[in-house]
C-alpha cells in the first residue's frame, strides 16, 4: 500500500511538470472553467466575465502527448495509436480532462473542463440581469412544489451553472437527494446526500435504474445524452418527483423532440404519454456573443396535438 502510495506521488508530481506553471495556475484560478488545447498547440481558455480567450501560449507536440500519455497512466490507462482517447477526472480540483492523440487528429489536444467552486444564486442572475424577479420566485416556487424542471441550451450556454442556481434552492431540506453525474459538477447542500459518478463499465443508464432502489426523493442528473433519458423519465413519474437535469437543445420547441432521440437508443417506440407527464418546466438559456448568459424562456410542456409538442408560458406574478 506504502509502495502504490508512493508511485501515485511519483506520478502526480510528473503531471504537475508536464502541465507546466501555465496551465496549473489555469488549474486553480475559480473564475477559469474550462482550458483547452488545439492541435495547432495553442492554449485557449473560458473565464466567468470574460468569455473565451486565446492565450499566446504555445504547447509542444511532445509536452501535448506527454500530458496526454501521463493523464492515461494516472489513471491505470493506455493511450497509443491504437487507444487515442483518454477520458478522465484529474487529481487537480476534480477536472475533468478530454484529450485525443494522432491519427484521430494532427497533433495531440485536450479540454480540461473545471469543477464550479463558487455558486451562483438565483438572485445574482437577476442582479445581472439575466433572470427577472418574476421568474425567480416562479423557479423558487417550482423548486419547493417538487416540479420536474429540464434545463436546456447550447454547448456552454452555462447550463450546469444555472442548475446549481436551482438547486441551491434545496439547502437545509430534509429529503434524500440523488445525483447521478458523468463529471462531479452538481453541488447540493442537503444532510441526506448520494452523489453517484458514470466510470468506463457503469453507464448513466445502469446509475438511473440502480437509484431507484436506493429510496430517493428527488433524483438530479448532470447531464442527459443517452438511452437513459427513458429510466430517469419513468423515476420521475413513479414517485419521484422535485428532479432537475440538464440536456443539449437549441430551442425550448426542440427539448422533447431531444428526449425522443435519446429515448430510441433504448426503444423503438418513443412513450410520448411518459414525456408529457414526467417533464413540468422547461428553461432555456443562451449565451450571446459577449459571453454574457440569459434566461431566454421558461415555459409548461402542456400536450400534444398535430404531431407537435404544446407549450405555455409559465405563469408568473
Amino acid at each position: 500500500m506504502i509502495q502504490q502510495n508512493v508511485i501515485k506521488d511519483r506520478q502526480l508530481k510528473m503531471l504537475e511538470t508536464a502541465f507546466g506553471p501555465q496551465i496549473m495556475s489555469y488549474l486553480f484560478d475559480e473564475k477559469i472553467i474550462e482550458i483547452m488545447l488545439n492541435p495547432d498547440g495553442r492554449l485557449h481558455y473560458e473565464k466567468i466575465g470574460e468569455g473565451k480567450v486565446a492565450t499566446d501560449t504555445i504547447i509542444s507536440q511532445e509536452q501535448s502527448e506527454n500530458i496526454l500519455k501521463l493523464v492515461a497512466s494516472f489513471k491505470n490507462q493506455v493511450a497509443n495509436e491504437e487507444h487515442p482517447e483518454v477520458s478522465a477526472e484529474l487529481p487537480f480540483q476534480s477536472a475533468r480532462f478530454q484529450g485525443w492523440l494522432p491519427p484521430v487528429v494532427s497533433q495531440a489536444c485536450f479540454s480540461i473542463r473545471r469543477r464550479a467552486v463558487a455558486i451562483f444564486s438565483l438572485d445574482q442572475y437577476v442582479e445581472q440581469e439575466a433572470l427577472s424577479v418574476n421568474q425567480k420566485q416562479y423557479l423558487k416556487k417550482s423548486m419547493l412544489e417538487r416540479k420536474n424542471i429540464v434545463i436546456v441550451g447550447g454547448t456552454g450556454s452555462g447550463k450546469t451553472t444555472f442548475a446549481n442556481a436551482l438547486l441551491a434552492e434545496l439547502s437545509g431540506s430534509d429529503e434524500r437527494v440523488l445525483v447521478i453525474e458523468d463529471l462531479p459538477e452538481l453541488q447540493v447542500k442537503v444532510e441526506d446526500l448520494v452523489t453517484m459518478t458514470t466510470t468506463l463499465h457503469i453507464s448513466m443508464k445502469d446509475l438511473v435504474k440502480g437509484s431507484l432502489r436506493m429510496r430517493p426523493d428527488r433524483i438530479i442528473i448532470g447531464e442527459v445524452r443517452d438511452g437513459s433519458a427513458l429510466d430517469l423519465l419513468k423515476a420521475w413519474n413513479t414517485g419521484h418527483p422535485g428532479g432537475v437535469c440538464t440536456i443539449h437543445a437549441n430551442s425550448v420547441e426542440s427539448t422533447p423532440y431531444r428526449f425522443e432521440d435519446l429515448i430510441q437508443e433504448a426503444v423503438v417506440r418513443v412513450p410520448r404519454t411518459l414525456i408529457l407527464q414526467a417533464i413540468d418546466i422547461i428553461v432555456f438559456i443562451e449565451r450571446d456573443k459577449s459571453g454574457k448568459r440569459k434566461i431566454k424562456d421558461i415555459v409548461e410542456l402542456a400536450g400534444y396535438e398535430n404531431n407537435q409538442y404544446i407549450f405555455t408560458p409559465c405563469q408568473m406574478g
